[in-house]
């Protein structure tokens, strides 16, 4: 045989090894874009699209839970999603529109979001978009990769994700990975779901040495659908005795009771305070300070250095007129030790309700008014459509 055999035959093995290399690769590529599972904040966002939740923050209303509703109604030039938003609290609606980047960060530029509702948009960005600060677009992180990496606070734990998990919410039932760590003395966990824009559910606590710890942030979908959402109207709610919260370090738990429930003008309403500690015992010899405000954040009274001996007092106020009021209550101190640079204070929210409201005024007189009428068409041949008699 001569040389030129043998290198046909050189030439024919390296075409054939390139071309079994080439459709290898192509064989693995094709089977990474089916299997892919990487996941980033935003992914799966669409236009015409509506996401509702409910949300709870450290933060934001003393740990209050709201519902906020995005809708992705359309991308700007640059990409970035127009969302009007709604949130619902305490029968109240306020609404704006946020301007979302690709990672879904609410931009300053470009929103319109009013005061009242700024505090929410805070705690979507500490809650729903939390996870972005490890897996964005830019560099999406697998589902099933080992770590995601550690949490930034001093000692930070290893977050990463856990597994595949079947996770309930009110929007319905899905197969999602669990992402987790641990913390403190408490298992923190979010839900993704691939190709979803958002977590579909959280449960992350406050990092605290001992007894309960609070709720960093939770929340948990509740609608997901297509086309824009009708905007709710508000509904007055009245919160019933009694409440309950913890103080922002979750040292301090505060019951806030009264009698009676309904709250009027002019009638006096007796407050009582139970102070316990994060594991539910009661203090002892509490100095605090009691104060109530109107919906206007205007001080109606003040209170200072009252005293809980054995963890329960009570204060009498009068309210001279009706609508929203806030009753704050400052811990400054258990059995003589002072809570130092930390505030240890709660927010209740209270309502105070006319005796006979205008609406069920206007009703009665309506009412009356009626009776009236009919009882001077009696003896009318239109009275007795009425059932009265025509006097034959």
């Amino acid at each position: 045989m001569d040389s030129r055999f043998f290198a046909s035959m050189a030439i024919a093995s390296m075409l054939v090894l390139g071309i079994l290399a080439t459709a290898a690769a192509a064989t693995t590529n094709a089977a990474y874009a089916q299997t892919d599972d990487r996941w980033y904040v935003g992914e799966g966002a669409k236009q015409d699209m509506y996401v509702k939740y409910r949300i709870q923050e450290f933060d934001t209303n003393n740990n209050d839970p709201f519902e906020m509703t995005i809708y992705f109604k359309e991308q700007d030039a640059d990409g970035n999603w127009i969302a009007p938003t709604f949130v619902q609290y305490r029968g109240n609606v306020y609404s704006g529109t946020m301007k979302l980047g690709d990672n879904l960060a609410s931009l300053g530029g470009g929103s319109d979001i009013p005061d009242d509702l700024r505090r929410f948009v805070g705690a979507y960005g500490r809650s729903l978009q939390w996870l972005e600060a490890f897996t964005a677009k830019s560099r999406p992180l697998s589902l099933s990769q080992p770590s995601w990496g550690k949490i930034a606070a001093i000692g930070g734990e290893e977050i990463k994700p856990l597994g595949k998990e079947k996770v309930a919410v009110p929007a319905g039932t899905y197969d999602a990975t669990l992402i987790g760590w641990h913390k403190g003395n408490r298992d923190n966990k979010i839900w993704v779901v691939n190709d979803f824009p958002y977590p579909v559910k959280a449960e992350t606590y406050v990092e605290v040495a001992s007894g309960n710890a609070p709720i960093q942030y939770a929340f948990s979908l509740l609608e997901v659908g297509m086309g824009e959402p009708e905007l709710p109207t508000g509904v007055a709610e009245i919160p019933e005795p009694p409440l309950t919260q913890g103080t922002p370090r979750g040292t301090f738990e505060i019951e806030l009771d009264w009698e009676p429930a309904s709250i009027e003008p002019g009638k006096e309403v007796e407050f009582g305070l139970n102070f316990y500690d994060n594991n539910g015992f009661p203090l002892e010899r509490v100095s605090y300070d009691f104060v109530v405000k109107d919906g206007s954040g205007e001080t109606i009274e003040e209170r200072a250095n009252q005293f809980a001996d054995f963890g329960t007092s009570f204060q009498k106020v009068t309210f001279e007129q009706g609508g929203g009021k806030t009753v704050t209550v400052r811990v400054n101190s258990v059995s003589g030790q002072g809570t130092g640079q930390f505030t240890e204070e709660v927010d209740f929210n209270i309502v105070v309700v006319p005796e006979f409201p205008v609406s069920a005024a206007l009703i009665a007189a309506a009412v009356i008014g009626l009776a009236v009428a009919m009882t001077r068409l009696r003896g009318t041949s239109l009275g007795s459509m009425f059932g009265g008699r025509n006097g034959i």
